[in-house]
């Protein structure tokens, strides 16, 4: 009887431990939590203009393809936000350097084969550090070599628009050296636009 309250007793305390793993308390043993606030797109044409919705053409001006690229705005979050009124504000020992990300593509269909019904993952790299406020940074979200490999070499002359998914990871240190990750998703039109000047 008390073996099986003890089992009891137990699986409460697993059930609690679990509950407050939230996604906060995985990101890391640091203090400080990186935050994707927002995601824009230009086209590799237009690097200098960024909109909410991606579209990447597979040929471009002059059937020449161009690195599509996207723009992350991030913050910088605190596990321990300080009392209501009073909120905490980050060290430097709190900032999150960012040098690394991820690209991986997939469907909402589930056809997922990189290079048959997706683009392959790639990494990319830049440097930028998130303190106290807001920090914006453009990078690759399509290769341009992307863009004559299947499935993407084929819309240039079907016609099809193809919808994929994106998702970005980004992995950084605060300054006393403690990982961070996050992950932002993105959808992208793929296809043979005409763009008119």
């Amino acid at each position: 009887m008390m073996a099986h309250k003890l089992f009891r007793l137990g699986l409460v305390a697993v059930a609690l431990a679990s509950a407050s793993c939230g996604s906060v308390v995985r990101q890391g043993t640091g203090t400080s939590f990186l935050i994707v606030n927002e995601l824009a797109f230009a086209r590799g044409d237009e690097p200098d203009t960024f909109v909410a919705n991606a579209i990447s053409d597979v040929n471009g001006p002059n059937e020449v393809q161009f690195n599509d690229l996207a723009r992350a705005t991030f913050s910088l979050g605190l596990k321990d936000p300080g009392a209501p009124g009073a909120p905490a504000l980050p060290s430097q020992n709190q900032f999150i350097t960012i040098d690394r990300y991820h690209v991986r593509f997939f469907r909402a269909d589930g056809r997922d084969r990189q290079g048959v019904d997706v683009p392959y993952d790639f990494d990319g790299a830049f440097t930028v550090t998130v303190g106290s406020g807001t920090v914006e940074t453009p990078f690759t979200v399509v290769r341009h070599d992307a863009k004559r490999e299947a499935p993407l070499a084929t819309l240039g002359v079907n016609g099809v628009v193809l919808t994929i998914m994106a998702e970005i990871t980004f992995y950084g240190r605060d300054q006393t050296g403690h990982q961070v990750v996050a992950s932002a998703r993105a959808s992208i039109d793929f296809g043979n636009f005409v763009f008119e000047d």
